[in-house]
């Protein structure tokens, strides 16, 4: 008898739990007017700043790299505000809260990944270049057909981050204003749009890291005080928590989203593609390398990235939390039905813990994260156009410095009609995810490069540009043939189309091991030696700094 009550209760728990978030969706819908009061408070305040800091904008040093003016801490906290986007998130938190274990690999992948740019890329390009990260891969090579390629790459890499960004953002305010048509979120995602180009040409560099820093602030702030509460209400017990997220899990068997292998156990090769991808992609992000050109020495430049490591690590610890308290306490049925779907997860996890005040707050900072690092992303874009393509190949270095900068000024405003279109097409895709994908770009593109560049002294130009075009083209093109573009019901195009020919989602197995080896491949086969005056100069230049203001000036 006790049994038969015991199971009677635990349907009337679980019914109520049923009723409570299905009560907490439809409150998240009915309360647009306060989630849209307190979004614009904080656009308003990060327009300030943007505005603010801009005025000191005199000089091309000033806009690409806001004066190099930036102590290690700030830059750190700038450096996890740019690296900390909405799939870090919106999209972490969503994959943890219904892929479980799987999930949470996206946060190792993630926080592991500093490791390298720190040990082997941080410093070393800091001492090197001077705005972009072309300016180190053309030191000793040629530099105009070199510097055509790195911008491309740059362009590309940021093109990938920029629809992972602008998909997070359709989600996230559909959730917020209860929009579920596709016409209502590409309005929203032309919005997005329109206040990145705003924030980049009114601030450059300088406004741009400074609402980065309090954008990080922020969230990391808002996503430890969230993981606290969750943590409260399973008496700091992770187990606890666990067990409500089994208790609460939609897969069988429940215990599944505790082990490996839900996301990835059909095939293990997409997880290694994955892994490979985010621990090597890091290294080679443009928006994050030029990151280290804001301080004013390599030794700011180190300190810099460990300061990153530290509130990237917490923050990171944090969505496992979150994560699981999402599937504990929202239910990942609940999150896949919501408007923004697996992004919605944080959101209504906030919206459980503290009402339509605390959605309104933690989908703000959310909306502040996606403004913020799409900010960074397109003035690093636009300055490795003007910088590298305009002024160093068009004008040969002849180039007045602000015609350079209103280039680049022109620059932000059709990367930002390109990323609204291709963040439009997007709508619906988990951000995690397309992040990934603009990791492998970059890992497979850029990073051979720059440690060849940075270490091999036989390095040549024709292997810079087969590494770089072959990276990059092998990787958008098994991007194209695999799920990830058709043949799945996940797929951009759908289950209705279907031309995949590679079988992994992630194109990192195959292109970052070619990346490296066409490197060496056009390296050895070059007929063209490099000056090995200037592979001296490299070598020295990069390990102490010597000359790092003319690092481009050869």
């Amino acid at each position: 008898m006790s049994a038969v009550g015991t199971s009677l209760g635990a349907v009337a728990a679980a019914v109520e739990q049923a009723a409570v978030e299905q009560a907490a969706v439809e409150q998240a819908e009915t309360n647009p007017v306060l989630n849209i009061s307190i979004f614009l408070a904080f656009v308003a305040v990060t327009l300030v700043i943007v505005i603010r800091a801009g005025r000191n904008n005199r000089t091309a040093a000033d806009y690409y790299t806001g004066g190099r003016s930036f102590t290690g801490p700030q830059n750190g906290f700038a450096i996890a505000g740019d690296y900390l986007s909405a799939a870090s998130f919106l999209g972490i938190v969503g994959a943890i809260a219904v892929n479980g274990y799987d999930g949470f690999l996206y946060s190792i992948g993630f926080l592991v990944a500093w490791l390298v740019a720190l040990l082997l890329v941080a410093e070393l390009m800091r001492n090197t270049g001077k705005f972009t990260m072309a300016d180190v891969l053309s030191f000793r090579l040629a530099q105009r057909p070199v510097r055509v390629a790195a911008a491309t790459t740059t362009l590309a890499v940021c093109f990938f981050y920029l629809l992972a960004q602008m998909a997070g953002a359709g989600g996230l305010v559909s959730l917020l204003l209860g929009i579920n048509d596709k016409l209502g979120q590409s309005i929203v995602v032309t919005v997005v749009g329109g206040l990145m180009i705003m924030y980049v040409l009114i601030g450059g560099m300088k406004g741009t890291t400074w609402v980065q820093i309090v954008k990080a602030f922020l969230l990391i702030i808002g996503a430890g005080a969230m993981t606290v509460w969750v943590l409260v209400i399973n008496g700091f017990n992770l187990s606890t928590l666990l067990d409500a997220a089994v208790a609460n899990a939609v897969v069988s068997p429940a215990e599944s989203i505790l082990a490996p292998g839900l996301q990835y156990g059909g095939n293990p090769l997409d997880f290694i593609s994955l892994a490979i991808a985010l621990v090597l992609g890091t290294a080679g992000l443009p928006h994050v390398l030029m990151r280290f050109y804001t301080v004013p020495t390599a030794r700011e430049a180190r300190r810099s990235v460990v300061w990153a490591i530290f509130l990237i690590g917490a923050f990171y610890l944090f969505t496992l939390v979150l994560g699981f308290g999402a599937a504990a306490l929202v239910g990942a049925d609940t999150i896949l039905a919501s408007p923004g779907g697996v992004n919605s997860a944080a959101p209504l996890l906030s919206l459980a813990l503290g009402g339509p005040l605390l959605l309104g707050f933690i989908s703000a900072i959310a909306f502040a994260t996606i403004l913020a690092v799409v900010a960074g992303l397109t003035i690093t874009a636009a300055t490795s156009f003007a910088h590298d393509i305009y002024a160093s190949v068009i004008k040969k270095g002849k180039g007045d410095p602000d015609g350079e900068v209103k280039i680049a000024r022109r620059t932000v405003v059709v990367i930002g009609i390109l990323a609204i279109a291709g963040g439009i097409g997007v709508q619906g895709q988990n951000i995690a995810f397309l992040v990934a994908l603009a990791f492998a770009v970059a890992a497979s593109a850029n990073l051979p490069t720059i440690l060849y560049s940075l270490f091999w002294r036989g390095f040549t130009t024709r292997g810079a540009l087969w590494s770089m075009y072959g990276g990059l083209g092998s990787a958008i093109l098994l991007i194209v043939f695999s799920p990830v573009f058709s043949g799945t019901p996940t797929s951009m195009f759908g289950a209705g189309v279907d031309f995949a020919i590679y079988p992994l989602n992630n194109p990192g197995i195959i292109s970052i091991p070619l990346g490296f080896f066409l490197g060496w491949l056009g390296s050895v086969t070059s007929t063209r030696r490099e000056d090995p005056k200037l592979a001296a100069e490299m070598a020295v230049r990069s390990l102490t700094g010597f000359g790092a203001e003319k690092a481009s000036e050869h």
